[in-house]
């Protein structure tokens, strides 16, 4: 029986044509955006975690203001770094200075950020923590001063700088001659992998600044992150004679890091999922008023088949599944262009060399909620339609013109 009312819905989908295909329109496009969203989005997530797990949940992040990029006129220096040093279960800080700066080679000028790292052991520290690998060339020793370090873009693609930059080159960063001494490996997007390196101490006389961009702790084995972020907060207070928070600079563990990037990219799936979702009611719409059409157009039909011994739930159930199949069959094409357009999204990343957060994630529970979704979206567009075709008395339906 059921496949008789599928068989009866393929039938009126193939009768209908063009118009079955325009009235799909809407279910399609809003199920691509979706899928196509929350594709990337969740690919997005992935590929942040992937990130938070090569740093380790052992590193605690210490930052002026509110964190990264966060607009502030506090400061950190060379004694927040004791303070933070002389917490119990803190094994290591490694401070960093970043700033934009000319870069120039060969008469070529750009503009890139030049990031100060510290040449001791805390080194290590910077390079695991920002998955710094060298490609060529030496790390810093802590003699080096005027020495460079540069990102892959500016070592391998001479459209940055008009050529490429090899290992013994010099180059002019603020006007002071420095040495590359090194190339890294790519990090997957342009602007890490245009980023230049030099020593800690010389980025300070460089920038003439004493104040760091972020100092990271990276705490003892066996200790707990949140613990020990806590305890750094509390010093610093006690340190600042600050308030419980009124603090002027930010602590955070991995785990928090990890929830604060989590919230904002859920908070902007929801808002273009909403916009995504606008486009399935429109959808939906189309196939409550095509299925209306239907009931009229079959009208006869339908005074026929009660005629010969067909019951209202009958008649109910044909129209049900008919608009059901409009919907999942929307779907399916819906589906169909989400991942394509996510691949296509990923694959130009790939191609122009961001490839470092933009990922397709296709899981089998986002195409069967998808297909699922439009299934049940369709069928609830036909519930009027449905009802008022298994509502028509058999005689009064016979005699339609």
């Amino acid at each position: 029986m059921i496949k008789d009312y599928f068989d009866f819905a393929l039938k009126g989908l193939f009768h209908k044509g063009v118009r079955s295909w325009l009235t799909m329109a809407g279910i399609f496009l809003g199920i691509a955006t979706v899928v196509a969203l929350i594709s990337l989005g969740q690919g997005m997530k992935d590929a942040v975690t992937k990130q938070f797990e090569m740093m380790g949940p052992d590193i605690v992040m210490v930052m002026p203001g509110q964190g990264f990029g966060a607009p502030t006129a506090s400061k950190l220096t060379d004694h927040d770094k004791k303070i933070i040093e002389d917490v119990a279960d803190v094994d290591l800080v490694a401070p960093m200075i970043t700033k934009m700066s000319q870069v120039e080679y060969r008469d070529k000028i750009v503009y890139t950020f030049i990031i100060g790292i510290p040449t001791d052991k805390a080194m290590k520290l910077i390079e695991d923590m920002q998955y710094v690998k060298i490609r060529e060339g030496r790390k810093f020793v802590p003699s080096d001063k005027n020495k460079a370090i540069v990102g892959y873009r500016i070592a391998t693609d001479d459209t940055l700088l008009g050529h490429t930059v090899k290992v013994g080159d010099r180059l002019l960063i603020d006007g002071r001659d420095f040495t590359v001494i090194a190339n890294l490996e790519t990090f997957g997007n342009q602007q890490d992998d245009q980023q230049i390196y030099v020593p800690l101490e010389t980025a300070k006389d460089l920038f003439g600044t004493e104040e760091y961009y972020v100092l990271m702790a990276k705490i003892k084995p066996g200790s707990t992150p949140s613990l020990v972020a806590e305890e750094i907060k509390k010093k610093m207070r006690r340190d600042r004679g600050q308030k419980e928070g009124d603090e002027d600079f930010s602590v955070q563990t991995q785990e928090q890091m990890m929830e604060s990037f989590g919230i904002v990219l859920n908070a902007v799936q929801v808002v273009l999922i909403g916009i995504a979702f606008i486009s399935l009611l429109v959808g939906g719409i189309g196939i409550m008023n095509t299925m209306y059409t239907s009931v009229l157009e079959r009208t006869q039909e339908i005074g026929v088949m009660k005629a010969v011994g067909a019951r209202n739930s009958d008649i109910l159930m044909l129209f049900l599944v008919e608009s059901g199949v409009l919907g999942m069959v929307g779907g399916i094409v819906g589906i169909i262009m989400g991942l394509s357009i996510s691949k296509l999204v990923e694959y130009l990343a790939v191609a122009s060399g961001n490839s470092g957060l933009i990922e397709a994630n296709m899981s089998p529970s986002l195409i069967f909620g998808a297909l699922s979704f439009s299934f049940i979206v369709g069928c609830l567009s036909g519930v009027l339609p449905a009802m008022q075709a298994s509502g028509l008395k058999p005689v009064e339906a016979l005699r339609y013109e």
